[in-house]
């Protein structure tokens, strides 16, 4: 590899809104996406809830001259609603669905149905192996009373673990998607502390486009105001986030997302904004070469936000078991009167409400059990979440008690062999 070695990374990533029969305008919009990328012609983009396999596939047809290579991320019962064009050649691909997903019995919501998953791409370009991630978590409905707090913790968790297993051998890392939380969000510094991914829009030379960045804007015809909260301008929940490793030096040259409508002032793609980035990758300059001093300071924020996470899990598990215990007392309480019924259709006594009640018995005693196996499932992975958790705050307060020429092996994720610490 040259000394003056540059690579040029363009970027596309975009929540498509595309509910078959739900979304409006979706076939149109999907045409005009597919225009749109035909004619900027990206290295990649990445979509989310492009929740049709017929949207993917008349996609890939019509992006298949400029975009060689693509692939679908099937999980769930709707699917994942993850999909990816490549200029490139896609060398490896794979997926990991996230433990927790929501709640099967709150339909009108979905995210259980979905199989929300991270989905991988490496790809080999000048050289260099790129790890491209694309995710999409679980949804907020509520911010004032999030009932899914606990889940999205746990995702963004799974998130930044798989992408810290699987790219020990990337030079340069990508992840794109709708993360479904505000930059200052519990899951998001936890991902970021994590990984150590850096934030395009953060971190970008030249930014055009919404407000603060945000990639749900009032301005957009499918938003609907309610949705925004208290947020006038608007909500940033879609990233690019990126880094490279040693010896390398990513940047973002320039990022872009819509405003409401389509680069070409027509119609919104989505009810989302796209993010385009444009990123550098070249070799350090020896006064740039990202060796950071590994200080109690700098280790201070990881352990901070370690702690935030262990607490919200924890609180997520317990209510999780509180529900299972509920659910198990019912299951009690109706197997009880199933035998007291049985009892008295045996004895002739009033046989005929016994065989009325029957029905809505059976009927407590299956759905009971199954609430029950559902919330004592959400408490094992949480409780699997917070010992994660728990062992990288372990090691985290060792590297700062040890002192910085410990911190590196430590800080990094290097957790093999270490004991739990008992809480």
């Amino acid at each position: 590899m040259k000394p003056n070695f540059t690579l040029r990374l363009r970027v596309f990533n975009l929540n498509c809104w595309g509910i078959p029969y739900l979304s409006k305008h979706r076939a149109d919009r999907v045409k005009r996406l597919g225009d749109f990328l035909n004619m900027e012609s990206f290295d990649l983009a990445l979509l989310e809830e492009v929740w049709s396999e017929q949207d993917f596939q008349f996609l890939r047809q019509k992006l298949l001259p400029t975009y060689p290579a693509a692939h679908y991320f099937r999980s769930g019962i709707i699917g994942s609603g993850l999909c990816v064009f490549s200029k490139h050649p896609i060398q490896e691909f794979t997926q990991h669905v996230f433990t927790l997903n929501g709640y099967p019995y709150m339909i009108h919501h979905c995210d259980w149905f979905c199989g929300k998953a991270v989905g991988l791409l490496i790809l080999h370009l000048s050289g260099l192996v790129l790890n491209a991630y694309v995710t999409h978590l679980h949804a907020e409905y509520n911010r004032q009373k999030d009932i899914y707090l606990a889940h999205r913790v746990a995702q963004a968790w799974e998130l930044a673990q798989f992408i810290h297993h699987t790219s020990k051998k990337a030079d340069v890392v990508l992840l794109c998607g709708d993360l479904n939380l505000h930059p200052k969000d519990l899951g998001c510094r936890l991902l970021k502390e994590w990984t150590g991914l850096h934030d395009a829009y953060l971190e970008t030379r030249d930014f055009k486009g919404s407000e603060e960045g945000c990639t749900m804007v009032p301005k957009n015809c499918y938003v609907k105001q309610q949705e925004l909260g208290p947020f006038p301008l608007g909500i940033r929940i879609d990233y690019v986030l990126y880094k490279a490793v040693s010896g390398l030096y990513i940047s973002c040259k320039t990022l872009k997302t819509t405003t409401g409508h389509d680069p070409y002032s027509g119609p919104p793609f989505s009810d989302h904004e796209a993010l385009m980035a444009t990123l550098c990758v070249r070799h350090s300059p020896p006064q740039q070469n990202p060796s950071p001093t590994h200080g109690p300071a700098e280790s201070s924020p990881l352990t901070s936000v370690l702690r935030e996470a262990w607490a919200e899990v924890d609180q997520g598990m317990a209510q999780a078991r509180w529900w299972a215990t509920v659910a198990g007392y019912a299951v009690g309480l109706g197997l009880l009167l199933l035998a007291l019924l049985c009892a008295l259709a045996a004895g002739g006594w009033i046989r005929e409400a016994a065989l009325l009640l029957w029905t809505p018995s059976v009927g407590l005693v299956l759905g009971a059990g199954a609430f029950h196996l559902f919330h004592l499932q959400e408490a094992k992975s949480l409780c699997k979440t917070r010992t994660e958790l728990q062992h990288v705050l372990g090691r985290a307060r060792e590297a700062q008690d040890l002192g910085p020429e410990s911190q590196p092996a430590l800080l990094l994720g290097q957790q093999e062999g270490d004991r739990v610490e008992e809480q």
